[in-house]
């Protein structure tokens, strides 16, 4: 669905599972306030259907009214205000950009402003205040934009047209129920339809006709509401189902028959669907709660069970929360992960702090992603790399909720200091700068209010030390001044020292070496990153003793010794072999691009440029595939139009960085040379046009035109496709083979073929790549960059 915002793109949410019943009319009205009102707010009670209608609106729009696209950004995970801004920047055409606060609206108001967008806020009531700034601040800055929001209450906010959504019209208490009639009615329609999915030949009859209208008069034709009831239709009639109904609703009223006609609130609903589950379904409901964004078995296991719910329980019962849809099951990379609605996690939170045993729960859950950063950070250099990379943001709603644990409960601060510094590189390669300072910022305060002694040593000194010297490196990429920095610099050498952290000490020196090669002073940046490396190969720790190697060939290979470079290049390239490690490797073949470009070799350049932009975009590091697109870029002088064309997706790149600093800095006096240099070559209007194409393009458009040759970006055919899907569902080429009815060698070549096309290493890139393009616009809005140190 998702064809990019240049061309009226849909980004966000997947398309739709399930049909759309009994709301033709609103969509038509919405559809008609958006035409003449810049923000349209879908407000109703929860359960009413409010995203269903967004949707199905922005997507009818993408198709005509918004040229240069639709974005959804969905809010329900977020909880901190100041996550808003760079969560909606995320929509547009970058995952998680690397600027906050004042900086992710400035960079949202300069990408919007000359575009006729839509933009879709959904779940904005716990984020009322901030997503009203937001709005107010963006439809000012830009005059094409439209949002059409949704909430529990309206933004207040001046131009504001409010759209009450209404539950669907249900059956006239009075009126015959004849089935031909009742048919027609949204309500039974969406209760026949959505049993009929979960019971195969259902339908409704004459003999029940009259209880299946009286239960969705009874429901107050919420949608929710309905879709829960018709969901036990597997068990029970329609008339058990209103007969229990029926019950639970006397109990909540206090008896009292006459206000079954009264509109009922969801919570009555999941009351009723609480009830209906057994004791350890309610267990595990409440437990499971403590989850954000979803979880696996494995975790779910860890966290939950005990005696009351043993583990060998656990799997039945989970099965039982899905059939009754209080769980929904989700296959992702080959594997199940689960997740509830909003609603229904809810109320089993409220339940679990009920029980008293909220802290407890969340001490395992804080335990459970402590244990598995901890295994990240174990296993980061090797084969897992792009494994664990994937796991962690899939889990980054859960590793926020291990955070907020650590840092509300007393004396847990220095535990969260110590998940949110492993594994180390996981705030940058996943373009969370901003985010990862301010957990790192909260919980050293938080410690050092907890701690009377000396803050740099004890038993656990070493993860406060980590802590600070990790901030002060995500504020040199951030792009801090020079003066904080060496400040904070000096500080965490000399915590480092007084504590005996010789490692930190190490990274330090490794810090002041970035810094250099900023200033382009090689020489002394190459002597920094060969002592750190020195120390590091003390310490045993061969994954940061190469990163110091790789970055000492980065700055020899820029402006000093081109034998030193390709010495140190090779023996990263052969450890990382070794080790059937994928980041170094990208690092080590960007050297070589390097490399080549000085030896005035454009095609090895770019050759190398783009074997490191395969090495490296699974882990969306993109501030070092900005360098591969750079050295790209240089070697294309002698095509003007494809260099202009490919500034702008330089352009695009550093924007969605953040928009401070343009290039790479080293870099940046050849790039103003060689952008000076394609400018002379073309028209002004043919160069503005092709700049454009680049900057305007999706994250991905922009990567298959970078990755390219000039007859076109490599596709795959029909049979590929079909193998690609196959993969992402877990299959090996054998199982592929039989489920294709071809030969395990035929599969094999095409699995080796499509890697081949797409620039991927390995099965674990390729099933996500098509996950990505099948099921994830909502969270894969564009793929896109975010935060990265130009030679990190």
């Amino acid at each position: 669905m998702e064809t990019g915002a240049a061309a009226g793109g849909f980004v966000g949410l997947g398309g739709e599972l399930t049909s759309l019943i009994g709301r033709r009319a609103e969509t038509a009205r919405i559809a008609r306030l958006l035409s003449g009102a810049r923000l349209v707010t879908l407000s109703g009670v929860g359960g009413v259907g409010k995203t269903r209608l967004a949707l199905r609106v922005a997507a009818d729009a993408a198709r005509s009214a918004f040229p240069d696209g639709v974005y959804i950004a969905e809010l329900a995970d977020l909880r901190d205000p100041e996550l808003l801004a760079p969560s909606v920047l995320g929509t547009l055409d970058v995952a998680n950009p690397g600027c906050s606060g004042a900086d992710a609206m400035a960079a949202l108001a300069a990408r919007l402003r000359e575009r006729r967008a839509l933009l879709v806020l959904d779940n904005c009531e716990h984020l009322i205040d901030a997503c009203a700034r937001l709005t107010d601040g963006l439809l000012r800055a830009a005059a094409g934009l439209r949002v059409l929001a949704t909430s529990r209450q309206p933004l207040g906010i001046a131009g504001e047209q409010v759209f009450s959504v209404e539950p669907l019209p249900v059956p006239d208490a009075f009126a015959g129920h004849g089935v031909r009639a009742l048919s027609r009615n949204p309500a039974v329609a969406l209760f026949a339809d959505r049993a009929a999915a979960v019971l195969p030949g259902f339908a409704v009859t004459e003999s029940d006709a009259a209880a299946v209208a009286e239960l969705v008069r009874r429901l107050d034709g919420l949608p929710f509401a309905i879709e829960l009831a018709a969901a036990r239709i597997r068990s029970l009639t329609p008339q058990e189902i209103l007969e229990r109904l029926t019950d639970r609703f006397a109990l909540l009223t206090g008896g009292s028959r006459v206000a079954a006609d009264r509109q009922r609130t969801l919570r009555a609903l999941i009351d009723w669907s609480h009830e209906l589950c057994t004791e350890r379904e309610r267990l595990l409901w409440a437990r499971a709660s403590v989850f954000r964004g979803g979880f696996d078995m494995e975790s779910l296991e860890r966290v939950c069970t005990d005696a009351e719910l043993p583990p060998a329980a656990l799997l039945d019962t989970l099965d039982a929360l899905v059939l009754r849809s209080i769980v929904n099951c989700r296959q992702q990379h080959g594997r199940s992960r689960y997740h509830m609605l909003e609603t229904v996690r809810e109320y089993g939170h409220e339940r679990l702090a009920a029980s008293g045993s909220l802290d407890a729960l969340r001490g395992r859950h804080r335990d459970r992603y402590a244990e598995l950063t901890a295994l990240a950070g174990q296993e980061w250099f090797g084969p897992r790399q792009v494994d664990w990379f994937t796991r962690l943001r899939l889990d980054h709603p859960n590793l926020r909720a291990a955070l907020e644990f650590c840092l509300e409960r007393p004396g847990q601060a220095r535990t969260g200091l110590a998940l949110a510094v492993s594994p180390r590189h996981y705030w940058i390669t996943a373009g969370l700068l901003p985010e990862g300072r301010r957990w790192l910022s909260q919980l050293l305060a938080a410690d050092h209010e907890q701690d009377d002694g000396d803050d740099a040593a004890g038993p656990d000194a070493a993860a406060r030390v980590q802590a600070q010297v990790t901030g002060t490196y995500l504020g040199i990429l951030q792009g801090d001044r020079d003066a904080d920095v060496q400040r904070a610099l000096a500080a965490c050498e000399a915590a480092a020292r007084r504590g005996g952290h010789r490692r930190e000490s190490a990274w330090v020196r490794h810090h002041h070496g970035i810094l250099a090669v900023w200033r382009e002073d090689f020489t002394s940046a190459a002597a920094l990153f060969a002592r750190a490396c020195t120390e590091f190969r003390a310490q045993g720790c061969l994954d940061a003793a190469l990163e110091c190697r790789v970055k000492f060939a980065i700055a020899h290979a820029y402006g000093g010794d081109v034998a030193e470079a390709d010495e140190a290049c090779g023996e990263v390239e052969a450890a990382a072999r070794a080790h059937d490690e994928s980041w170094l490797y990208g690092m080590a073949l960007l050297v070589r691009a390097l490399l080549a470009q000085r030896a005035d070799a454009p095609a090895d350049a770019i050759a190398h440029a783009r074997a490191a932009i395969a090495r490296l975009r699974p882990f969306q590091d993109w501030w070092d595939v900005a360098m591969c697109v750079e050295v790209i870029a240089w070697s294309t002088q002698d095509a003007p139009r494809r260099a202009a064309r490919l500034l702008g997706v330089l352009h695009l790149l550093w924007e969605s960085l953040g928009g401070r600093l343009g290039s790479a800095p080293f870099m940046r006096a050849q790039h103003l040379r060689f952008e000076a240099a394609v400018r002379e070559a073309l028209p002004a209007a043919a160069f503005d046009r092709e700049f454009r194409r680049g900057a305007r393009a999706t994250v991905d458009e922009a990567m298959a035109y970078v990755l390219e040759d000039a007859a076109g970006a490599p596709g795959l055919t029909r049979r590929e496709s079909q193998v690609a899907e196959l993969v992402a569902e877990g299959l090996t080429n054998k199982d592929i083979a039989a489920r294709l009815t071809i030969a395990q060698r035929t599969a094999e070549n095409h699995v080796e073929r499509i890697l081949g096309k797409l620039g991927f290493t390995s099965r674990t890139q390729l099933a996500l790549w098509t996950y990505e393009q099948r099921e994830e616009p909502a969270r894969r809005p564009r793929s896109g960059p975010a935060g990265r140190a130009p030679v990190d």
